[in-house]
């Protein structure tokens, strides 16, 4: 069995969720869910069970690979805070730029 990325996670919650909201009895949400995704019947019980547990769930956005280059110290810097914070460069990444574009343009300056 292939295991899902959080997308695809997400989706099965949701479905999960949508199937247990509309009053289908848990064995055969189940079925029905081990069936729609391939997994086994023990997976979709745990989709089930998460669903019942916490709801409906974001699904997030989909990643693609973005390259640029950077100074070396800033890079350096970037891999220091990713460590210390124990999450990834490309959290830490966007992170950093969603705080900056949300700033929007500096005062005095047009938004292009």
């Amino acid at each position: 069995m292939v295991r899902g990325d959080s997308v695809e996670y997400a989706r099965r919650v949701n479905a999960a969720a949508d199937l247990a909201g509309a009053g289908v009895p848990a064995a055969a949400a189940a079925r029905t869910l081990a069936s729609r995704y391939g997994v086994s019947v023990r997976q979709a019980r745990r989709y089930l069970e998460q669903a019942m547990a916490a709801g409906r769930v974001e699904v997030p956005e989909s990643s693609v690979v973005f390259t640029v280059k950077l100074p070396e110290s800033l890079a350096g810097r970037i891999r220091s805070r990713a460590h210390e914070s124990d999450r990834a460069i490309s959290a830490v990444v966007a992170q950093a730029l969603a705080e900056f574009l949300e700033r929007g343009a500096p005062e005095g300056r047009p938004r292009r």
